[in-house]
């Protein structure tokens, strides 16, 4: 399966891209950047050369995926979101050997105009609304909201809020259950 790069993209040489990506218009990546398979790159958006994405990836229009920052498989980028890699920047001061490193885990979803402040990892399947500021780590399935954000409940694994009843849900569209363990939301596998 080929990879698509629009014409008025950008992919700087050596950089790697899986099989049936899609780069679209004015894309721009590094050329150190290493993109796995299936992934999708909207309009205007930017990665680094310190870049890891993995497979089945979709970062939508105008995001910037800077120095320091690891997605996982099956992760969503919402438009406009906003990844840092400098804590506390300054335009006269060269911070480039400060970056801290973001890790966003497998099937987590980062709302639009969200932003992820640098040093933090994004739990698995963990859910990031609309215009949330995350500035600490965030646990797998957690559902956050707000600046800075706060967890406001859980998710499942295919997106769907889950309501516990004591420790136990169900998630309403696939029918997989999870459990409450020591504050953790877990699949329970069968």
């Amino acid at each position: 399966m080929a990879v698509t790069i629009h014409p008025s993209a950008i992919v700087d040489a050596g950089a790697q891209i899986g099989d049936g990506s899609r780069v679209w218009h004015f894309v721009h990546i590094c050329a150190q950047a290493r993109i796995g398979e299936r992934c999708s790159f909207g309009q205007n958006v930017f990665v680094g050369n310190d870049v890891l994405i993995g497979n089945n990836v979709k970062i939508q229009n105008n995001v910037s995926v800077y120095d320091a920052v690891t997605l996982e498989d099956d992760v969503f980028c919402g438009p406009s979101m906003v990844f840092t890699n400098v804590y506390n920047p300054r335009a006269a001061v060269t911070r480039k050997d400060e970056y801290r490193r973001t890790v966003v885990r497998q099937g987590a979803t980062l709302g639009a105009n969200s932003t992820i402040v640098c040093g933090t990892t994004i739990g698995r399947f963990a859910f990031i609304g609309a215009g949330a500021v995350v500035n600490r780590d965030v646990p797998d399935f957690a559902l956050m909201l707000g600046v800075p954000a706060r967890q406001a409940g859980w998710m499942s694994r295919h997106g769907e809020r889950l309501e516990f009843v004591g420790d136990q849900a169900v998630c309403p569209h696939t029918g997989d259950r999870y459990r409450l363990v020591d504050g953790r939301c877990e699949l329970i596998q069968d």
